[in-house]
Formats: C-alpha cells, structure tokens, sequence
C-alpha cells in the first residue's frame, strides 16, 4: 500500500468522527462508507483552500440532487471576477491507488459546469443547499462578474484517462474553466508544507550581493527552467509563506500573460516583462571568488512574493515538450537572508511585496497590537481567540479572527453586506472600521454569539421556513444586536466585561426571541421593498448583497 493513501485514510478515520453529528443532522449521511468519501472531500476542501472547519463543512453539497458536485467554494477576486471551485471526490475503499479517476465523474463536472453558470438553465431538482449557493453564483452573473471556475477531481488513485481527457477537451469550456487532479499524493504533499526546504540556486550571469541591518541580500537572474525544477522537486512547500493562492491559468489575465510570453518569440524579453521573484531563507552561502553564475546553497528557503509566476512557469512547461523549455528566459530574483528569529520582519516584507494584490490579510494582521489586545481581553473573559489559524477544531469557546471580523462589522458596525460578500477586505480595507481602538472582548464574545445563532439555523433549514433565510444571516445578527441592547439599556461603546455576563445571560433567555423577531422584521422589509410578488431566490441573493434593507430596517425600528 502506498504510504500516502494510509497517511491519509488514517486521517480520514479521525474526521469522520469529527463530523458525524454535523453529517447527519445537515446532509442526511449516516452510512459509514458514504460519510468516509465525504471525510474525503472535507479533507480535499479544508487542504486545497486553505479554510477554517467550519467554512469546509459550509461547502459540502454532498447528497442527493447533487448534480455531481459534492462541493462548492466561491471568492471574490478583482476586476469583477469571482472564483468558483467545484470538487467532486471518489474514494476507493480498497485503498490500492491504482484506479484512474471515473470518465463518467469528468462527464457529470462538464455537464455540472454548462448548466449552473448559465442563468437562464432552470434547475429544480438541485437539493437546497447547492441550490443556494448556485443562486447567489447566478444573481452575481447578472450583476456582471465574470466566473473563472475550478473543477477539481479528488481521488484516492490516478488521474482520469485518455478518453475524459479528450471529453475534456471536446467540452470547449474556454478560458474559464481548469481541471485539476487532487489525490492522496497531493495532500499528502500539501499538508507537509511546513517542512524546511534546502537547496542550491542556480543563478545566471552577474549578481550583486549586499550585507545591511544584520540581514543579506542577493538581487539576480535565473533561468525559467530553474523555476520550473525548483518547484518540481518541492510543489506547495516552497509557498507556505505566499498569501496568495494559486489562480491557475485559465481564466486569469496575468498568469495567461505570463503563459503566452514564456511560448513566444518574446520569451527573451521575459525578464523585463515580469516583476520578478521574492524569496527568503535563514542563511544562504555562494563563491565570492566567482565573478558571476553563482550556485547558491540556501537553507528554510520560502517564496514570499511571485508564487504566481512560479506556479504558472512550472505549469506551462510541464504542459509542453521539454525540448521546447525556454533557454534564454530568465526573472528577477531577490533572495533575502533574514534573522531567523525576526519573524515580524518576515511578515513586514511579505505584507509590503504583497499589499498590491487582492490578498487575505488575516495571517499578516494577526500580530497587530489590537488583534494580541483582543486575545487576552477575551481569555480573561473565559474564551479563546484564535488570531492565527490553527488545523484543531474550534471549540465553542474559541473565537476565530476571520469570524469576529465577520460578526463585527454585521452587528456593531451594521454593515450586514460588506460582512459576507466582502470578505476578503475585512484584514485590508475595511479592517480599521471593523478593528477599531474602541473595541474589545466582550463586544467581540458576544458579536461571534449572535451571529452563531442565524448561521445554525441558516443550516437547518425545513421547507417551513421562508426562502430567505439561506441568504439573511448576517442581517438577523445585526437586527439581534439591536435587540440585545435595548433589552441591555446601553450603547455599544458601554458593552464591556463589567456587564459581560448580564449580556450573555440575556443572550442564553431571550435568543430564539430575537432570532424570531429578525426575522419578522426583515421579511417586513422585503414587503415593503417588493410587494407581496414571490420573490426568486436569485432576486433574494443580490438583495443580501446590498444595502437596500438596511434602511428599511432601521425605520421599523424608530
């Protein structure tokens, strides 16, 4: 048995005790087999995209009326773009390794990818919970955002055949949508990202080598191909410390860009054309007595900036033939030597190479002085926050960073639409709003508390309850808010650990009260934006994503 596939059964076998309770009460599964090949999935979600526990689960789709999707991830990137990734996973309970990835699954994602980015395509027989999401996709279709769309196939085995290949192939997807193939070797590599990386760099011509404030710096060129054997020997671990996911090829203006150059006649000019590469190691070593195609030996080497560009080399020329790999293609290096105790200095740098992209900031925001602030005012309190992402689960006295941004900005700062649709600005543009010097630990408890109760029951939904609630969380919390202080007799700014507990025990008594109360309220509002006219649930999703109710909302409550 291959050792990878154990690593990850093994791991498997934890998560599906992890998830059994959720699997049952939210997807129906409760056959051992079938919760198993969703652990799968869980795990391939959870590791691809780098997400919390909570938002893997929240991705599932897994189940009847499926549409051979078993989950479903959307972004926002710029320019109008959102990033959709569809997984559909296949595990073989034998545990051999050696069967390609099903025809007849590539067959169902092609079919899967035709229909649910067309808005037009009517779909009644999605269950309710890719239904919702496949809805929200399409309102903002309509709205004008361009979707560039992942299909990941994961399996416990090989990649697809020749013949899905040339289904594939024959779909005609255009430049929006990949297939990529996720297995246990590729998990198994992923999950290792934290293992140092040592290696010698193969450096190009002249170079120019600089000692400053204890720290060393070499700026000069190497060859694409270089690139391309470096990440070929050492994939995502060179990338622990890039912020940016990789966007892929397709679909991706400057990634294409850099594609098209590296297989043209320009690709001499590649040097000019790209920004070049960022990296960092705690000790690098070459012969000064060489005056130019240096080899050098580097230790805990780490891309920091330009892991797109990497990527996209090693992509492109592991899709052509090595006869054609560009010899006279070469990018800018910048190799940093860094104290190895100075970890801050290491995120300064990746912050400032970075802060020209859309990134998430959460990891680079999470020794900021308010967010370490937050951290003991909430342990004094008897919670944990979490301002560092962490693989354990979250207990229910732990507060993660990305939740509490979330559940700020959508109950004290009353901005229910930038909390779930903009997300990826809660750690950049709009983190002063959310972070600001007045908030504290028991405002950030009880933000996370309320917005807990919506968010339940936003995920067991009954056919009872009004359409509207797949997509009004964020807006219940801040109506809940509102609720809380009012029974409270205070403002926000008064909420403190003095009156903490009163707080919460009026949270524990009256809960299900104000849920029920936000709800009444918000569908108040939608009547008198829409009428008594049925309402789609497309119409629904751009709703939530705006601010038009807020308004209305407030004047109910005057």
């Amino acid at each position: 048995m291959n050792i990878n596939i154990a690593i990850i059964d093994q791991r498997l076998t934890k998560i599906s005790e992890q998830i059994r309770d959720q699997a049952k009460e939210e997807l129906g599964i409760t056959d051992e087999t079938r919760l198993k090949s969703l652990s799968f999935v869980f795990l391939t979600v959870k590791t691809v995209l780098d997400l919390t526990d909570e938002e893997t689960f929240d991705c599932l789709t897994e189940g009847s009326g499926d549409f051979g999707v078993d989950a479903i991830h959307l972004s926002f990137e710029c320019d109008q773009e959102i990033t959709v990734t569809l997984f559909q996973g296949k595990y073989k309970q034998n545990l051999e390794g050696n069967s390609n990835f099903p025809e007849d699954g590539i067959s169902k994602l092609i079919r899967a990818i035709w229909a649910l980015f067309d808005p037009s395509t009517p779909l009644d027989f999605l269950n309710p919970r890719l239904s919702t999401k496949v809805e929200e996709i399409r309102s903002l279709i309509r709205d004008g955002y361009i979707p560039q769309i992942r299909a990941i196939a994961c399996n416990n085995g090989k990649i697809w055949n020749d013949i899905a290949n040339q289904e594939i192939q024959r779909a005609d997807l255009g430049d929006q949508a990949v297939f990529e193939h996720v297995n246990h070797d590729r998990l198994v590599a992923i999950l290792q990202a934290a293992k140092p990386v040592h290696d010698t760099l193969q450096f190009t011509g002249k170079a120019l080598v600089e000692d400053f404030n204890f720290s060393r710096v070499l700026v000069g060129r190497m060859a694409v191909y270089e690139i391309y054997s470096l990440i070929e020997r050492h994939g995502e671990r060179l990338l622990e410390r890039n912020i940016r996911r990789y966007l892929g090829l397709s679909g991706n203006r400057v990634n294409e860009a850099i594609r098209d150059t590296l297989l043209s006649e320009e690709r001499g000019n590649f040097y000019f054309y790209n920004n070049g590469i960022t990296l960092t190691c705690d000790k690098f070593l070459y012969n000064a007595f060489q005056s130019g195609d240096f080899p050098v030996k580097v230790e805990n080497l780490q891309i920091i900036n330009g892991g797109q560009t990497c990527m996209t080399i090693y992509k492109t020329l592991m899709q052509t033939s090595p006869d054609i790999i560009p010899q006279d293609a070469f990018v800018l290096v910048r190799l940093y030597q860094l104290p190895s105790e100075n970890e801050d200095l290491v995120r300064q740098i990746t912050y400032a190479t970075n802060s020209q992209n859309p990134v998430d900031l959460r990891d680079l925001k999470a020794n900021d002085t308010i967010q370490r602030q937050l951290e003991m005012d909430i342990q004094e309190i008897g919670f944990t926050y979490r301002r560092k992402r962490t693989d354990s689960p979250l207990k229910p006295t732990d507060i993660s960073s990305g939740t509490a941004a979330e559940a700020i900005l959508a109950v004290w700062r009353k901005k229910p639409h930038q909390a779930k649709y903009f997300v990826r600005e809660h750690f950049g543009r709009l983190y002063d709003q959310i972070f600001r010097d007045d908030i504290n630990g028991a405002q950030t408890i009880l933000a996370a508390l309320i917005y807990r109760i919506p968010e339940a029951k936003r995920r067991k939904l009954t056919d009872q309850d009004p359409p509207f609630l797949r997509y009004a969380s964020a807006f219940i919390a801040m109506q809940m808010g509102k609720y809380l202080l009012r029974d409270l007799g205070c403002p926000v700014h008064s909420l403190t650990h003095q009156n903490f507990s009163r707080a919460k025990q009026l949270l524990d008594e009256k809960g299900s009260e104000y849920l029920k109360r936000s709800i009444v309220s918000i569908d108040t509002a939608l009547k008198m934006l829409y009428g008594t006219t049925d309402i789609s649930l497309q119409q629904l999703a751009a709703t939530f994503r705006r601010g038009d109710l807020i308004e209305i909302l407030d004047r109910l409550e005057e």
